[in-house]
């Protein structure tokens, strides 16, 4: 008998790449069987790193949010655009780079880390890195063009146009990056997905390569299409944004769809159970 699509990709990768909301959590309720599942992964030493797109939250501040869902996890299990951003800052620009940033305190706060000088003089400026910035001021986005005019790179932690809230969507940093475009003719490098790029630093911390490694997120236009973009294995959950009829419109379609990640974890349980017992029989969860 023919294997379903999630068994045959898991039958053959061990890593995980894992978006946050929609998937682990919505806001301040834990997603039912995301703890069994990273409980799961640590037991059996198969690596993993959550991947968010969110600029405004430092690692450390979205694995406390996951500790108080009682998820375990700790900060070195999770990468973050401006985490990413400065790696990706650190290769292409000198040491102890002036940065002009837009952006609010996660992402001021891991430039800092990386050891980069924040500047809001657009003559010093080697780079203008831009986060969503909910306290952006038309003076602020005027010094970021006078920069990007001298011919710095302008580096984006995330494209996301719109910023869904409990109230409706708001302007996200993509509308940002439209302006600073429109106003100089540059062209962002974007970090976060759909963006290989977080992606392929998680891969390189875990260890692990694209065969070895699945992606599970719930948007099709970021978590699955960035998967496909670093040839990782693929899995839409449907806890989220994104809806099962969606996937025939999709720029890439997921390798195995899937009603949340309990149904990974399940599977892998099963998986794991039946090499340990000679049998393909269900474990009880």
């Amino acid at each position: 008998m023919a294997s379903d699509p999630l068994t045959e990709l898991l039958a053959h990768r061990h890593a995980f790449l894992v978006d946050l909301d929609g998937v682990v959590y919505e806001g301040h309720r834990a997603i039912p069987g995301a703890k069994e599942f990273f409980a799961f992964l640590r037991a059996h030493r198969m690596p993993f790193h959550l991947i968010t797109n969110n600029s405004t939250r430092t690692a450390s501040d979205v694995a406390a949010h996951l500790q108080h869902l009682d998820m375990p996890v700790t900060e070195h299990d999770v990468l973050t655009s401006p985490e990413a951003t400065a790696i990706h800052v650190e290769h292409i620009c000198k040491k102890n780079a002036c940065i002009y940033a837009i952006g609010e305190d996660g992402l001021v706060r891991t430039l800092i880390a990386h050891g980069f000088t924040l500047t809001t003089n657009p003559d010093r400026a080697d780079a203008v890195v831009c986060g969503l910035d909910r306290r952006l001021t038309y003076d602020r986005l005027r010094r970021a063009c006078a920069a990007l005019r001298r011919g710095v790179p302008l580096i984006a932690t995330n494209p996301d146009r719109a910023l869904p809230t409990e109230t409706g969507f708001l302007p996200g940093n993509g509308a940002t990056l439209a302006y600073l475009q429109v106003a100089t003719g540059v062209t962002p490098v974007i970090i976060g997905k759909p963006s290989p790029t977080m992606l392929q630093i998680a891969m390189s911390r875990m260890g692990t390569s694209p065969a070895e490694t699945v992606m599970i997120g719930d948007g099709l236009e970021t978590d699955i299409l960035a998967g496909a973009r670093a040839s990782v294995g693929t899995i839409l959950v449907l806890s989220g944004v994104a809806q099962a009829n969606d996937v025939a419109r999709a720029t890439a379609a997921p390798d195995a769809v899937v009603e949340s990640i309990a149904t990974v974890w399940q599977r892998l349980a099963t998986r794991v159970w039946a090499r340990s017992h000679g049998s393909a029989q269900t474990p009880l969860l």
